[in-house]
């Protein structure tokens, strides 16, 4: 059997591989799904990539699979591990975080202001697979990002360089690492003015530099054996195709609930009353990542939340559920469990991802003022991961984020926003397809979402003209 493309999902656990099919015509199809065990531990991510190829053609009852392009996404050897360093927490240093979160990075620092001996032994401990460094507005402060480039420098690591701060100093830091063996890649200040964000320069160079660096990662050595295409950290994926559907769709949240963590993307302007009292820029395109907030591995912080009282009270046998706990249920009280667990996920970071309303005192009496992520535009959200998409209530859950009523949370008044399911579970794999094929890309999420793309778009180009 032939097939156009492959896309591979590698995983920490799980490798998942996608088929699809006439990619250049006016009706992609999408082919079938293979899984198998991820095996990035055994020094070869091939093994278990083979593997679930091989499942796949048991589902499609084929003896040989020839594909022409294979693309992949990976969260395995610990996914994209960066560490972030600013000069104001508030300013440079969130900008440059939201340019990481927003690529697919694990972020385990971020620093505001001069390095000192602490900061620069946790990057040592933490060997992160990418460093960005970010400071002062253009034509502003210059000290504290050079400060730490030379510091950085100093731990003699052979870790990519990302330099996002004030343009006057791009000169000065390619001489800084000029005489090492690190990469440095340069790019357009992050926080150009008091009032803007310029994440997207600095999150496409940190998928190129993931693209170029993944392949040095345990086990990963083997994967340009197979994958002839794009690589992009999972999460980034998500990003990608959540930002293709933002084209279609407007405003839009993705939520992804899974073993460990939470993901929230949100792709919204916002309102104008909003905007008006906005103590800081946002970025269009926003991704926030809950790290206590996952359904298997972190199940434990879900029930603490809930309370084990509460479980039994609603008639869960909690002891004898977690004795035999499964990353996938295999009964309907298990499926019940979940489902109460996803909840809890899904209500709880939606909420973090929001912004709120704060109101400040001064000479003048109380102002109101907004900070963080205004979803009170929200048109349609969107379910994608393993938990939504496979669980019978997936649907009836996302329903619950607009019953919550809170009005210090910029969360979603639109009590008719519409809520979609990633049915085929395919969404990370069309976020990194679309790098190349954006309209197959953008039809085959319409076909997985159960809504037609370009019909919507076409109406709202004719409502607008």
């Amino acid at each position: 059997m032939k097939v156009d493309v492959l896309v591979a999902e590698i995983g920490s656990t799980t490798t998942v591989v996608n088929a699809f099919n006439h990619i250049h015509t006016e009706n992609p199809v999408f082919v079938g799904q293979g899984q198998a065990p991820t095996s990035v531990m055994e020094g070869d991510v091939t093994i278990g990539l083979n593997a679930s190829i091989a499942d796949l053609q048991r589902s499609l009852n084929t003896d040989s699979l020839e594909y022409d392009e294979m693309f992949a996404t990976s969260s395995a050897a610990g996914g994209l591990k960066m560490t972030v360093h600013g000069l104001v927490f508030d300013m440079t240093a969130r900008a440059a975080k939201e340019a990481a979160l927003g690529a697919g990075a694990i972020i385990h620092l971020v620093t505001a202001g001069k390095l000192r001996r602490g900061d620069l032994k946790k990057i040592q401990d933490l060997n992160p697979n990418i460093i960005l460094i970010a400071g002062g507005v253009d034509y502003g402060e210059r000290d504290t990002a050079l400060n730490n480039a030379e510091a950085i420098r100093g731990l003699n690591l052979n870790i990519p360089i990302i330099y996002a701060g004030n343009i006057e100093n791009q000169e000065e830091i390619k001489l800084i690492f000029e005489d090492t063996k690190q990469r440095v890649y340069i790019v357009e200040n992050v926080f150009p003015r008091i009032d803007e964000l310029n994440v997207e320069p600095t999150r496409k160079v940190i998928q190129e530099a993931f693209e170029e660096h993944i392949i040095h990662a345990p086990g990963m050595e083997t994967i340009r054996n197979v994958v002839n295409e794009a690589i992009t950290p999972t999460p980034g994926a998500v990003m990608q195709a959540s930002k293709l559907l933002g084209k279609y769709l407007k405003d839009i949240i993705v939520i992804d609930v899974g073993g460990a963590t939470t993901d929230i993307h949100s792709v919204t302007v916002g309102s104008d009353a909003i905007a008006r009292i906005q103590v800081a820029p946002e970025p269009t395109a926003k991704r926030t990542v809950e790290g206590d907030l996952g359904v298997y591995v972190n199940r434990e912080n879900i029930i603490d939340l809930i309370t084990r009282e509460k479980l039994e009270e609603e008639g869960f046998n909690v002891d004898k559920i977690l004795e035999e706990y499964h990353s996938i249920p295999k009964n309907d009280e298990e499926f019940r469990f979940v489902e109460r667990l996803t909840e809890v996920a899904t209500l709880m970071a939606v909420e973090r991802h929001a912004g709120r309303i704060r109101y400040v005192y001064g000479p003048e009496g109380r102002a109101t003022l907004a900070q963080g992520k205004d979803l009170t535009e929200i048109k349609y959200i969107i379910g994608t991961g393993g938990a939504l998409t496979r669980l019978p209530a997936g649907k009836e859950i996302m329903m619950k984020i607009m019953e919550q009523d809170n009005p210090e949370h910029l969360l979603l008044p639109n009590k008719g926003a519409e809520v979609l399911i990633d049915h085929d579970y395919i969404m990370a794999s069309l976020g990194v397809l679309s790098m190349k094929y954006e309209d197959a890309a953008a039809k085959l999420l319409g076909k997985s979402l159960g809504i037609d793309l370009m019909a919507i778009q076409n109406e709202e180009s004719d409502w607008s003209s």
